[in-house]
Order: structure tokens, then sequence, then C-alpha cells
């Protein structure tokens, strides 16, 4: 058992807390298979399971006194059992929440006593003994790596004879050893089913195959080539978006005794092109030997499946270039590698578009022949609303102008300084530009002072005004405020990075700017501030990050760059549960909300969901959702109901106990909340535990109280949903009953989007299986709007209503 959980078993470390078992379906099936072990065991080897272990297992129990019955003296807090051992100490022993049991026969009844709970007391008793063995037998039993000669050992002592415990003891040991070996082998099978072929496994077969290709008799191939020479990041030759369907690359390959073949390698084989219904093979080698008999002579046959496989055009490549591919242009790039030296950059309209037709510093700071041209043309670039929010902000600046004159040249040595006023003084400028040229000696001098003045400058507009973000991002502002989180001068970090990050995350609101801080690398910057010692940066970083990553491409970015981990890490405190909070609870708590904020945005990506189930997230989210403040339940609950399409996460919020919590906040009077909470449960009721769970902790009667909300759409199709898979068990459906939900889903038949039909379709259809539901649903009025469903086109729809029409129609009545 030592061997299975170190080598098969999934772990995963949360915060700084040890390690615990992930809640994967491989873990739950090497869990269940424990539990089935230890429950017969009593029956099948009653000697062996009255052995007395060498140490106890101990472990932290969900199971309360009030749990055990016969064979248990119980007190106030404390359960002993009336079995002792030979020494007089209890076989179990269970005081505040900390359970000790020394024998496989008590194992066997705390598991019968747990019910429901069985597998989170193994789990949690296998977590707290990484190798139970130890404690079972003794040291010299555990777990080794390499070659072990233990067993050995053992039965030449038992071949001298004489001693009757260690014979119990090696009859133990051997079962043990041979519950690992099925451990094992389960877990073997179940991995084997999940390897696919990837980028680098593809790449070391080619070269392999490279190196017997050739002119020669004792070649396998002639020749063997790529038809892409472009290898993208990820390692993969074939164009983006063929990737999404787990294409690898494409390859030619010229036999001795066939016509060249044209293959795709992808995850899921090696296909040949242009063919279907031909078989495939998991690998290159095995590919050819099903194609060539010269190339089978030298090699091995391999496993067959089925697929097909289509080319490509480059006409819909160069189509994909133009439309999805995005990229820092070359001056932006310049421009970020330029100003990283400064610490006060051009944060407001000093360069606009540089190299188009459009003016720059250059001609701004005297008069020439192309400064009126260019005034014109970025007067007809700019719309009304545009120049008058440029016009305000330049009067706002001249008004700045004395004072800041001072601080321009506080630190500037004395020749420079009067150059510098030779050359202000030497022409005529606007009150427009005149402050854009101020600006650009703050950041030539490197004034930290200047730095912060000009970002509380900026926060006095109104940011979330789409004129202002566009401003921002188009005069250059957007590449300053990036290159400041990123600066190294010290006096100015603080500072500047606080009014960075606030002026962004009012900004990355908008859609456009959050493509712009992504293709400038903020999100990297950001991602790297997660580690700062400051909560009030940490926060903003996190809030700013969540509102950046709601498209695909960052939610790359920010897994990329370790962020899952540093987010997921952010819930890691201790303010959860805090009725009244202390200052730095509070702190503690805001930093908390940020960084679900982060995962809510990230959580729609597939491998971030996979990243923050490894990350540890999963119990800490479990942790906050007991939590009473609707401004952190929110996102943790948005976050879990996304992280809910897949079945790990199903299974976690099943076996941590979320449903009941789930179900409390049903009854919140955050209407988001409540919205989040039924979606989760629409998603995690497809197990019918799940769904006895819901009834037990109550949860059916607030969703049918929320059906009356028909205004808002959203929460009416995560009512709907819950009740529809809620209504898949027959104790749930005698519940609606009482509750009317029936009359009620018949009430919203009209007048509905199609996303709202489908889920009451589908809990009619389920509801109408008891025949008092159906003549319901007729007396109701339901027949005739259901027919009428008929005529759509949606086929979950259509599906619902011709389950629910055809139960209605067993009932003569319904005919009529």
């Amino acid at each position: 058992m030592g061997a299975a959980l170190a080598r098969a078993a999934q772990w995963t470390a949360a915060g700084s807390g040890a390690g615990t078992l992930e809640i994967t379906p491989l873990n739950e099936s090497l869990l269940n298979q424990i539990i089935k072990f230890v429950e017969d065991f009593s029956t099948r080897h009653p000697r062996e399971a009255a052995f007395v272990f060498k140490e106890p297992l101990e472990w932290k129990t969900q199971l309360d006194c009030s749990a055990f019955g016969n064979g248990y003296e119980i007190t106030e807090a404390t359960v002993q059992s009336e079995a002792k051992a030979k020494g007089g100490q209890s076989l179990l022993l269970l005081t505040e929440s900390t359970l000790r049991v020394r024998c496989f026969d008590q194992l066997s009844c705390v598991l019968q006593i747990a019910m429901e709970k069985k597998l989170k007391e193994v789990q949690t008793c296998l977590e707290a003994n990484r190798d139970p063995i130890v404690q079972i037998l003794g040291p010299e039993y555990g777990t080794v790596e390499g070659e072990d000669r233990s067993i050995l050992h053992l039965l030449e002592k038992v071949k001298k004879g004489g001693d009757p415990e260690t014979e119990m003891k090696v009859k133990i040991f051997l079962l043990l050893h041979q519950l690992d070996l099925q451990l094992l082998n389960s877990s073997l099978k179940q991995i084997s089913q999940d390897i696919r072929l990837n980028p680098a496994a593809v790449n070391n077969e080619v070269n392999l195959l490279k190196n017997f290709s050739g002119e020669g008799e004792d070649t396998v191939l002639e020749s063997l080539e790529y038809t892409s020479d472009h290898v993208f990041s990820n390692g993969c030759r074939a164009p983006p978006w063929r990737q999404v369907h787990g294409e690898i690359c494409y390859l030619v390959i010229n036999p001795h005794d066939t016509d060249p073949l044209c293959i795709t390698c992808s995850t899921a084989g090696v296909f040949l092109n242009g063919v279907t219904q031909l078989t495939d093979c998991n690998y290159l080698q095995n590919f050819m030997l099903e194609r060539t008999f010269h190339f089978h002579n030298i090699g091995n046959s391999g496993q067959k499946s089925t697929g097909d496989c289509v080319q490509v055009g480059l006409g819909v490549f160069l189509e994909y270039e133009e439309s999805k591919i995005y990229c820092i242009p070359h001056y932006k790039r310049a421009l970020k590698q330029k100003t990283r030296a400064c610490v006060l950059l051009p944060c407001l309209p000093i360069n606009l578009r540089m190299g188009s037709e459009y003016w720059s510093v250059r001609n701004m700071d005297k008069e020439g022949p192309n400064y009126g041209r260019n005034r014109e043309a970025v007067s007809e670039h700019l719309n009304g609303s545009y120049l008058c929010v440029w016009n305000s902000f330049a009067f706002y600046m001249e008004g700045l102008h004395k004072s800041l004159k001072s601080l321009m040249f506080m630190d500037m040595p004395e020749e420079q300084n009067t150059k510098t006023t030779e050359n202000t003084n030497s022409a005529s400028i606007s009150p427009e530009s005149y402050w854009w040229v101020e600006l650009y000696n703050y950041n030539w001098i490197r004034n930290p002072t200047a730095t912060l003045i000009a970002l509380c400058s900026m926060k006095d507009f109104n940011l979330a005004q789409e004129t202002c973000q566009m401003a921002i991002r188009d005069i250059g502002c957007l590449e300053v405020l990036i290159n400041l989180l990123d600066t190294e001068e010290i006096k100015c970090q603080a500072s500047s990075f606080i009014g960075s990050l606030k002026i962004l995350k009012e900004i990355s609101q908008n859609t456009l700017i959050r493509h712009a801080i992504a293709d400038l690398g903020g999100l990297e910057i950001m991602v790297k501030i997660l580690d700062s010692p400051d909560r009030e940066l940490k926060c903003l970083a996190a809030e700013t990050i969540a509102n950046v990553a709601r498209f695909k491409r960052a939610q790359k970015t920010v897994r990329q760059h370790g962020g899952i981990k540093r987010l997921v890490g952010l819930l890691d405190c201790d303010a959860v549960g805090s009725t009244s909070l202390t200052p730095y609870q509070a702190k503690d708590s805001e930093m908390a909300r940020c960084g679900a904020l982060a995962l809510w945005s990230c959580s729609k990506s597939t491998k971030n969901k996979a990243a923050i189930h490894k990350a540890g997230g999963i119990p800490l989210l479990a942790r906050w959702l007991k939590c009473s403040h609707a401004n952190i339940l929110t996102p943790v609950v948005g976050t879990l109901q996304e992280c809910a399409s897949t079945p790990s996460y199903r299974l976690a919020i099943k076996t941590e106990g979320m449903i009941e919590y789930l179900v409390k906040n049903l009854s919140s009077e955050h209407v988001e909340l409540q919205m989040h909470c039924a979606s989760a449960i629409f998603k995690c009721a497809e197990d019918k535990e799940t769904r006895d769970l819901v009834r037990q902790h109550g949860g059916l009667q607030p969703l049918s109280i929320l059906l009356a909300n028909s205004e808002n759409k959203q929460l009416l199709a995560a009512v709907t949903g819950a009740i529809w898979k809620c209504a898949i068990s027959e104790e749930n459906v005698a519940k609606f009953r009482e509750y009317k939900v029936v009359e009620t889903l018949v009430g919203l038949l009209t007048d509905q989007p199609e996303e709202v039909l489908v889920n009451i379709v589908g809990a009619l259809a389920e509801c109408c299986q008891e025949t008092v539901n159906r003549s319901t649903i007729r007396r109701c009025g339901g027949i005739p709007p259901l027919v009428k469903l008929l005529t759509g086109t949606n086929q979950a729809l259509l599906v619902n209503v011709t389950k629910t029409v055809g139960a209605c129609a067993t009932e003569p009545e319904t005919m009529m």
C-alpha cells in the first residue's frame, strides 16, 4: 500500500501545508479499493484483523462522539473501545476530533460508522499516515525505493520458526503487499488509457527513423521529411487552428517499396491523409510497419485503432494569420525596450503612433515646417469628445506648470538646466502641447516626485469613460504604465506601482485595452508582483489580472508564468469564518477576494482548471465557501461553478462537503450569488449522491422559491437547470410535488429563451414519470405549449419535449 501511495496516487500541496491527496478519478478508484479491502478484512481474515498495530493510525476525523454506539465507552468528549490490547490500551480512542486506531477490526468498524463519509475518512487517514505499513508492522517493514529484500528476511525468520507474532506479521505483510500490487496494476491500467502522443515523442521518433533512412539496402526508408520547417513554441509544426484538434505535425515519407505517404501525427495517433476508415497507430514506427513490407522486416507490429485525417490549405492559414494571431508591433517593442531604463516615461500624450504620419516629440519641441500639417492630421483623426478630453487635460497641466517647473530642474546639473531653459524659451508652444514637452523633461531627469504627480493627475479623470481609455492607449501612455511596474528605481517603486496598477485596473474593463496590456507583456509583470510582500500591491495586481484574463491568450499567459499557483496562494490565510475581522485579517480577506476574482477569470480555460486543482485550490475554495461575506463568496462560487464542468471538480465539490454551503447560499440576498450556486448544483447534480445531498440539506425548497424570479433569465436558467437534474431522483420529485414546482414550470413555458426552455421541459420530463404529475401538466394546460415547441429546431429542446409529450401521451385524457 505504501508503494501505491508513493508512486501511483496523485498528491498536491496547498500553500505551506502538508501534501494532500487530490480529488481525481484515479485517487477515488484507489481509495474505494482500499475501503473494500478494509471492510472485508475482518470477515476474510479474523485472526489477522485482531492483530494490534505497532503504533496507532492517527488522523483528524469528521466523526463525533454521537456516531458511536454499542461496544464503545462514551463520555462528553472522549470515545474508547471496550476491546483492549494486552497492555490495557484501547484499540480505538477518539479525543478532540483526533482518532487513534490500533487494529483492522476497529478500522472496519470506523468505516461502517462513517457511512457516506468513509471516502473522506480514508483520504484523511492516508494523508496523515503516508506509509501506513510502518505504523501497522514497524519501521523495518516500511516502503523503500529500489530492490526491497525485507520479505526474504521475514521468510527466513518464519522458516527458523518459534515466533507466532512474526508469522502473523508476515501474513499481514503479504496481504498488504498483494493489495499494493492490485492498486498499482489498476492505476497503471487507468493511466495507460490517458497516455497520448506529444511533440517531443514524435520528434524523437522522426529523428530516430531519419538515422535509418537513405539509399542503402539496410535502410528502412528512402526519406522522411516534415512539410513545414516552422516550429511553434509548444513544439508543434501544425498551424494553431489545427493544434486545437490535437494535430502535431505533417510528414511526407518515401518508403522503398510503396508510393510516398502523406501522414498526420496527432495526440490520438498517426493517420494517413486523404483516406477514411483506415487503421491508425499509436506511434510512427507502428504506422510504417502496417504499410510497407520492407519496414516490416526490421520492426515489430503495433496496436491499431480507427481514424482519419484531412489536409489544410495555405489560404486558410493566411486568413488565420490576419485575423487571429496577435503580436506586439515593432514600434511598441522598441518603445518598451527604450523606456525601461526611465522612471517617468511619456505618461501623457508625448508620442502618438510612432512610425506613422502623426507627430512625435521631436517635432513638438519647436515649430517647424511640419508642425501645422501634423496638427491638422491629428485634428482630423480625433473626434469631438476625444478633443474635449485632450484640451481639458492640457488646460489642467498648464495650471500645474509653475509648481512642476521647480521639480523639473531640481536634480538637473546646472549646465543642462540652462540649456533646457533656453530651448524652452526659444519657441512659442501652444498651451495644448506645452505640457507634453514638460513631461518629456520629467521623464528624462528621472524625478520620482514628478512621476507620482503625473499619476495622480491621471486619476482625476473619469477613467471609466471609453474616450479616456482610448486616449491613454493611442498616445502611448499604456506602455508607460506597464513599464513603471518594471522599474528598478527604489524611490519610485511603491508609489508608482500602486498608482500605475490603480489606473490599469480601471481602464482594463475595456476589451481593447485588455488585449493591448497582454500584447505589451503587462500580465507577466503583474504575475511577478503577486510575490510582493505588500498586500495592497498584490490585491491591485490580482484584480487587474482578473480584468485582463477574460480571453484565452491572456489566461494561457497567466498559467505559463506561474500565475495560477500564486493566485491560489492568495486564498491561503486565516481570516476564514471570522465575523469581526482585525485590520490584518481584513487585508487578508481582501487579498483572498482579489485572488478569487482572478481565478474566476482564469478558470474559463480547461488547462487552468487543472492547474488550479494541481495547486491545491479546491480545499482553499471549500474553506472560503464557509464565510459569510458575499463579496468573497461570489467569485469563490463563480470559480467553482466554472470548474464544475469537469468530473474531478464535481467529485471534489461532493467529497469536500461544499453542497451544504451551496444550498445555504441559495437563500442569500445577493442574486448573482444565488445564480452561481444554482449553476454549480446544476452541473454537479448529474451524480445521485449529490442529488441526495441537495435534498438532505434542504436545497429543493429554495430552488422552487427562486422560480418566482422569472424576469432574471440568467438566474432562471440556472435554477431550472438545477431542478431538472435534481428531478432525476424520485425522492426529489416527491418533494417538488409538495412545493407545486410542476405548476410553476408549466406557467413558464411561454415567452422564454431556448436556454431556459430546455431546462424547464427537461425538468417536466423527469417529473411526469409519475402519474399525478402528468395529470397536473394536463390540468394546468401544459400540453398545447409543449406541442407547439415541437416545431422548433433546437435539438436538446426537441429531445426533452418528445420525452415529456411521450410520457403524457400514456394518459388517455391527454389524447382527447
